[in-house]
C-alpha cells in the first residue's frame, strides 16, 4: 500500500524523500480512517440487526444478549482487525513502530475479547435465571469462577505478549505464585468448594427460607454467590453469609416445609389441675349435645356400662368403676374439631396428646399441620384454633392454667 501511493505521489513530481514521507502518512490516516470505518459498521449493523431478528423471535435469549451489551463489545473488535492486518504493510520499513502497535493492537483485542466474554456469559446466567430450575440449582458462583479463570488467562497471555515469550512458559513458572494465589483467593476457593456442595447436595436455592443464628440470619435467600450468600431477613435487613459457612456449620432450611403442603402447629394447653374431674350424668348429658362428640359420648356410654357390669362394678362408685374423665373428653373434642376443621391438612399427622404435668398444670399438646404455608395464613389458622379451644375449655368445666394475677389477689381481698 504505501509503495503504491509513493509511486502516485512520486509519478506527480515530487521528490522522491517527500513523496515516501506523505505516501506513509496517507497510509496511516487511510489505515485509520477504514478503522472508523469498520467500528462504526460494526457498531450500527450489529445491533439493528441481531434487534430486528429479536423482535421477529419468541425466544428471550437473543433479547438478553442485547441487553447486556455482547454485540457492543464485539463491534469494538472490528477497528483493531482492520488495523491488525494493515499495519504491517504500511509500517513495514518501520520494525520498531510495527512492532508496538501490532502489540497493543493485540493486547486491545485481548482486553476487548474478554470483555465480550464476560458480557456472554452475564447474558447466558441472565438466560439461565430465567428458568424455574435456577432456583432449586443456582449457577452464579461457578459463572463468576468462570469469570476469575478467565481474567487470570487473559492477564498471562498479556504478560507473555509483552515479554514475547509462550504462554505455556508463564504457566509452568507460576508453580513459584501457587502459595501466594492460594492465600490471596482463599475465600473464592473455600466459596467454590463451598458452592458445589451446595449445589450438588440441593441444600439452599434462591428464594430458601432458612435460620441460622449464628449469623443472626431468618429469611429468605435472595442470591448464591461464589463467596457470599445473601439472606433478606424478615425485618427487611441483609445478611451476607460467607458460601463456606453454610458447609461449616449448621442451619435450618424451611423449603421441605414448604414443599410438603403442611405447616406444622405445635402447642400447648395448659390445663388447671383441681378442675379435672369425673364426669357425672349430668355432665355427659350436656356432652352429648356437642355436634362434633355426640357419637363418641354415645359410644363410651356403651362401652363403659357394659365393662363396669361385667365386672358387677357400681357405676356410682368413683374408685373402682370406669368413668370418663372432663379433660379425656376435651381431647376427644379437640381431635374431632381438628378433623373437621377445613384448614388442617387431614393427610398428615394429627394428634391431641397430654404431656407430662407440672408446676403449670397438665398440658394438652395439638400437633397438626395446616393445608397453607404461608406465613399469614398459618399464624391465622393456629390464632383461630386457639381461640376457640380456651374459649369452649370452661364448657367442659375445665379452667386453663395462668400465673396469678393482679385480679386475682383482689378478688381475694
Amino acid at each position: 500500500m504505501t509503495d503504491w501511493l509513493k509511486n502516485q505521489i512520486t509519478a506527480s513530481g515530487l521528490s522522491e524523500t517527500l513523496a515516501g514521507q506523505l505516501a506513509h502518512t496517507g497510509a496511516i490516516v487511510l489505515v485509520l480512517a477504514l478503522a472508523v470505518v469498520a467500528f462504526l459498521l460494526a457498531k450500527w449493523l450489529l445491533p439493528r440487526s441481531v434487534g430486528a431478528i429479536s423482535r421477529r423471535t419468541t425466544t428471550t435469549w437473543d433479547d438478553k444478549l442485547v441487553e447486556h451489551r455482547v454485540f457492543f463489545w464485539v463491534a469494538h473488535l472490528a477497528p483493531a482487525i482492520v488495523i491488525y492486518w494493515l499495519a504491517p504493510q504500511v509500517l513495514s520499513d518501520a520494525e520498531l513502530w510495527n512492532r508496538f502497535v501490532v502489540g497493543a493492537t493485540q493486547v486491545y483485542m485481548i482486553l476487548v475479547g474478554v470483555l465480550a466474554i464476560d458480557a456472554l456469559l452475564n447474558a447466558i446466567l441472565a438466560i439461565y435465571q430465567s428458568y424455574p430450575i435456577s432456583r432449586a440449582v443456582p449457577l452464579k458462583g461457578f459463572f463468576q469462577v468462570a469469570k476469575i479463570l478467565l481474567y487470570l488467562f487473559a492477564v498471562i497471555l498479556i504478560i507473555a505478549l509483552l515479554l514475547g515469550k509462550s504462554p505455556v512458559y508463564l504457566l509452568g513458572s507460576m508453580g513459584l505464585l501457587a502459595s501466594v494465589l492460594m492465600l490471596v483467593f482463599k475465600d473464592p476457593i473455600l466459596g467454590l468448594v463451598g458452592g458445589i456442595q451446595l449445589v450438588a447436595n440441593r441444600m439452599l436455592a434462591k428464594g430458601d427460607w432458612i435460620e441460622m443464628p449464628s449469623h443472626n440470619a431468618d429469611g429468605d435467600v435472595i442470591e448464591v454467590a461464589l463467596t457470599t450468600v445473601k439472606v433478606q431477613n424478615w425485618d427487611k435487613t441483609i445478611t451476607t453469609i460467607p458460601t463456606y459457612s453454610l458447609i461449616s456449620s449448621p442451619f435450618k432450611n424451611w423449603r421441605g416445609m414448604s414443599e410438603s403442603g403442611g405447616r406444622r402447629i405445635k402447642r400447648s394447653i395448659n390445663i388447671d389441675l383441681s378442675s379435672i374431674r369425673l364426669c357425672t350424668p349430668e355432665m355427659l348429658e350436656r356432652f352429648a349435645r356437642i355436634q362434633y362428640i355426640a357419637s363418641y359420648i354415645e359410644e363410651k356410654r356403651q362401652q363403659l356400662a357394659q365393662w363396669n357390669t361385667e365386672r358387677g362394678v357400681d357405676m356410682g362408685d368413683p374408685v373402682n368403676a370406669r368413668h370418663l374423665t372432663n379433660v379425656g373428653t376435651f381431647r376427644a373434642y379437640v381431635l374431632a374439631f381438628l378433623k373437621n376443621h377445613p384448614e388442617i391438612n387431614q393427610d398428615m399427622t394429627l394428634l391431641v396428646r397430654q404431656l407430662e404435668p407440672g408446676a403449670t398444670g397438665l398440658p394438652i399438646e395439638i400437633y397438626c399441620f395446616t393445608t397453607d404455608t404461608a406465613w399469614a395464613s398459618y399464624e391465622r389458622t393456629q390464632a383461630d384454633i386457639f381461640d376457640h379451644l380456651l374459649a369452649v375449655a370452661r364448657e367442659f368445666d375445665l379452667s386453663v392454667y395462668q400465673n396469678p394475677t393482679g385480679s386475682d389477689f383482689r378478688a381475694l381481698n
